[in-house]
């Protein structure tokens, strides 16, 4: 699943703010909490450990950037439900014809749970809202941060 979303901001300039991993504690807390970042503070090998709170779901989950090309892209996978959900989400960076940046945030299920797959159409429902608004946050973020 794919959002997307349009910042007045260049993509260096986006692209700078979510390379640090802990950044994305600002946007994010909405259903992703106590968080705790490790490893070097941006790049491949940044992680972070939280807690997920969302729909009445608890658990832990561990993230790690596993990829980036600046100012056009960056993965992270996470791991949570005890080992037995994987997911890579992905952010990529396009200018737009007015100088600003085009997020694309798309999230794939590299291994889900069996309650996964079988509340697939509310989970899939949950997690969309969760990310839209996490993508929402983040423009108000970079707003703030350009004052």
């Amino acid at each position: 699943m794919t959002d997307s979303i349009e910042v007045p901001q260049p993509p260096e300039r986006v692209y700078d703010f979510l390379d640090v991993l802990g950044n994305h504690e600002q946007f994010t807390d909405h259903f992703l909490v106590d968080w705790e970042v490790s490893g070097p503070a941006s790049g491949v090998g940044a992680k972070a450990h939280m807690q997920i709170k969302s729909a009445g779901i608890k658990d832990v989950l561990d993230m790690e950037v596993v990829a980036a090309e600046r100012p056009q892209m960056i993965a992270e996978e996470s791991v949570s439900a005890k080992g037995r959900r994987r997911t890579r989400g992905t952010y990529r960076l396009q200018p737009d014809s007015s100088g600003g940046t085009i997020i694309e945030f798309e999230l794939e299920w590299l291994e889900a749970t069996l309650l996964d797959r079988l509340t697939a159409p509310v989970a899939r429902s949950i997690v969309r809202n969760a990310n839209m608004r996490a993508l929402q946050r983040l423009r108000v973020r970079l707003e703030e941060l350009d004052v």
